[in-house]
């Protein structure tokens, strides 16, 4: 995508967006009334849903498959990790991948959609419920994904996100009545949204920083727990195409292993990686970028 200004109609708050906040309201109402109907086989399906979702979905599938096509896939396995994507509530495809697309490209600056300079609420919750970012059509949001704009599934997902999950709650009280639906949609989403929002706001706040990138990314081990390896938020800035976030054997990165298994199998090609010699490793240590992300970095 070409350089441009900043996108300020993408992040500028314009009050409170009445619809998504009712539906975060609703989930986190939810998320509460899980802990009355607690069951284990609630607390498993919730756990199965959660990797689900957030590695296969969030991880690998839109953020380092179709936001920095760190690999390539099959397009059905393409597809597979984005309907597993929008099990998060976090929006369609098309939404998702232009915002983190912008946010590379104005990184802590004028521009980005959710940067802690604006406010650490803001970063973490309040651009979802007050931001236009969310609330723009499929035809403003393709200027910053043309891949996806001219692929009539990434379109029609991204118009239809909600149905997966709403499906999928059917399916929960079905089998397994108000215990299933509340563990394995409501607090499953809610905790998941959370932690994608740490990212968000806690790796641009709180963590170790390894590399002199120009933003105020960090490294941060509790938030990789959460989300499965997107935590190591600095070596991601630094190598924004590299499928494996965590660089070395103790920052465990578990959407790197999923993507390293689909490579064995011989459904992930393409496959790129950062390659850090020792005396690029060193705190604050500035670095040659060996390659640039789809949005710039």
């Amino acid at each position: 995508m070409p350089n441009q200004g900043p996108p300020t109609e993408l992040a500028a708050n314009s009050g409170i967006n009445w619809v998504t906040t009712f539906f975060m309201v609703a989930f986190h109402i939810g998320a509460i009334a899980a802990l009355f109907f607690f069951t284990w086989k609630a607390l498993f399906i919730a756990i199965g849903l959660w990797w689900i979702s957030g590695s296969l979905g969030i991880g690998m599938g839109y953020h380092r498959l179709l936001t920095h096509r760190s690999y390539r896939t099959p397009k059905w396995v393409e597809y597979f990790l984005t309907f597993c994507s929008t099990l998060t509530l976090e929006g369609g495809p098309i939404f998702w991948v232009a915002t983190h697309r912008i946010h590379h490209q104005f990184t802590d600056q004028a521009g980005d959609p959710h940067s802690p300079r604006d406010g650490k609420w803001w970063s973490h919750m309040g651009w979802i419920l007050t931001g236009r970012s969310i609330h723009h059509d499929t035809t403003t949001l393709a200027h910053y994904v043309p891949d996806l704009a001219h692929d009539r599934f990434h379109v029609w997902i991204t118009k239809y996100h909600y149905l997966p999950i709403t499906v999928l709650g059917l399916l929960l009280l079905i089998s397994g009545g108000l215990p299933f639906l509340f563990w394995g949609v409501f607090l499953r989403t809610v905790a998941g949204l959370h932690a994608t929002w740490l990212v968000n706001s806690a790796t641009h706040l709180w963590g170790s920083r390894r590399f002199a990138t120009r933003d105020d990314s960090t490294n941060n081990w509790f938030v990789a727990l959460l989300t499965f390896g997107e935590g190591w938020h600095n070596n991601h800035h630094a190598h924004p195409t590299s499928a494996r976030h965590g660089l070395r054997w103790y920052e465990v990165d578990m959407n790197w292993y999923g993507i390293w298994m689909l490579n064995v199998f011989g459904l992930a090609k393409q496959v790129q990686l950062a390659h850090v010699s020792d005396s690029q490793s060193q705190p604050n240590s500035r670095i040659a970028r060996h390659s640039q992300s789809v949005a710039g970095d």
